[in-house]
């Protein structure tokens, strides 16, 4: 999934290659690691398999995020996408990539990374995975590259549980474009609880259908397919994942049906691509800008110093000193410009990617922060 918006957590150290282990969650900053298998899921669909310099466990949650950033063009591009990998299996992580019109980062990725090369990453994170949403039957809503989140959680749920209870509808426009269609497939014929449904915009577009394998229907989704599908969808937590119309739609099919939507959480393919672009040359502009008045103050990293109005950002003082920090988002939901505060105050319009430990050890994140006083920050 491509550009998602969500929070940069902790890094994995790369182990020696006599201990096997999961990395200290209170490392952060940047790995490396190695891609070490490249396949195609569909005609415009390849997934990556990677693996640390030295073996070690990764530990993460089924449903999260890894952030790549690469140099293009002599340029920093970072995005962030859906691990497919399971934490049921630790030692590899992958990452299935769609390509997109004009998609930099996911297109460069398919054109260029073979095995033996080497990824620079910051470590998986996310608040919708498996883990920290709890459910005791699941309905996994997806479309397109939307299954990618689905997929790990399935992966996870049928290695770990026993029966666990689990219907999962995917939409795609044709049979060719169902990503992990074999592998899923596979998962329905071992395990008995696990219900896999197609919906397929465009049948007349495939070679060959076999409906009597997957019970399918075609079109879109709707409250009437949703209803035959899965009967018993209003007892379920539902995930779902899939371009912005398509999570739309299934909102008001949902709210349609009554469901009880404190039981739905979702993921998204938003980007903010377009308005970092804008805020950067805003932040230019301001920061370029005389600060005047005695409502200013100065912000301290290292030997850099800058004053900074009582309406500028923390990631305003720091973009202006030319100093490296990401920030994917700019609006407080992605937690890539997390950095410390080690004197002064602040005041924070958004923390929701940052733990209760980090608050108290005095991280904000720069995007959503301002000074109410002179402030001394770390940005490692």
């Amino acid at each position: 999934m491509d550009t998602k918006t969500m929070n940069i957590s902790t890094m994995q150290n790369i182990m020696p290659s006599s201990v096997l282990s999961s990395a200290p969650a209170s490392v952060v900053g940047f790995s490396q690691l190695v891609c070490v298998e490249r396949w195609n899921e569909t005609a415009d669909v390849v997934s990556f398999r990677f693996q640390a310099g030295e073996p070690m466990k990764f530990d993460y949650k089924p449903g999260q995020f890894m952030t790549l950033v690469l140099e293009i063009n002599g340029e920093q591009a970072c995005r962030s996408y859906t691990l497919s990998s399971t934490p049921s299996r630790p030692y590899s992580l992958m990452l299935t990539i769609k390509r997109v019109d004009g998609g930099l980062v996911s297109n460069y990725l398919i054109d260029h990374l073979q095995p033996g090369q080497t990824v620079r990453v910051l470590p998986p994170t996310g608040q919708f995975n498996l883990f920290d949403i709890p459910a005791k039957k699941y309905l996994f809503l997806s479309a397109g590259c939307g299954i990618t989140p689905m997929y790990s959680m399935s992966r996870y749920l049928t290695d770990s549980q026993i029966n666990a209870d689990i219907a999962f509808v995917h939409s795609a426009r044709t049979q060719a474009d169902i990503i992990f269609k074999t592998s899923l497939e596979t998962m329905a014929t071992r395990h008995r609880d696990f219900k896999l449904r197609y919906i397929i915009e465009d049948v007349t577009a495939d070679t060959a259908w076999h409906p009597e394998a997957v019970l399918h229907d075609v079109g879109r989704l709707s409250a009437d397919n949703l209803r035959d599908l899965v009967p018993d969808f209003a007892e379920r937590t539902v995930f779902l994942c899939g371009p912005e119309p398509y999570m739309q739609a299934v909102k008001t099919i949902l709210a349609e049906l009554n469901f009880d939507m404190t039981q739905l959480y979702h993921e998204s393919f938003a980007t903010a691509v377009k308005e970092a672009q804008s805020r950067v040359k805003q932040a230019e502009m301001q920061a370029e800008a005389p600060v005047s008045g005695s409502n200013s103050f100065m912000l301290s990293i290292g030997d850099k110093k800058r004053a900074l109005t009582a309406e500028q950002t923390l990631l305003e003082g720091i973009e202006a000193e030319g100093l490296p920090i990401i920030a994917a988002c700019r609006s407080g939901v992605c937690g890539a410009c997390k950095c410390r505060v080690l004197e002064g105050e602040t005041e924070s319009t958004s923390s929701m990617t940052l733990t209760p430990t980090e608050i108290e050890a005095g991280y904000v994140l720069a995007c959503s922060t301002k000074l109410k006083s002179d402030v001394t920050l770390s940005l490692t």
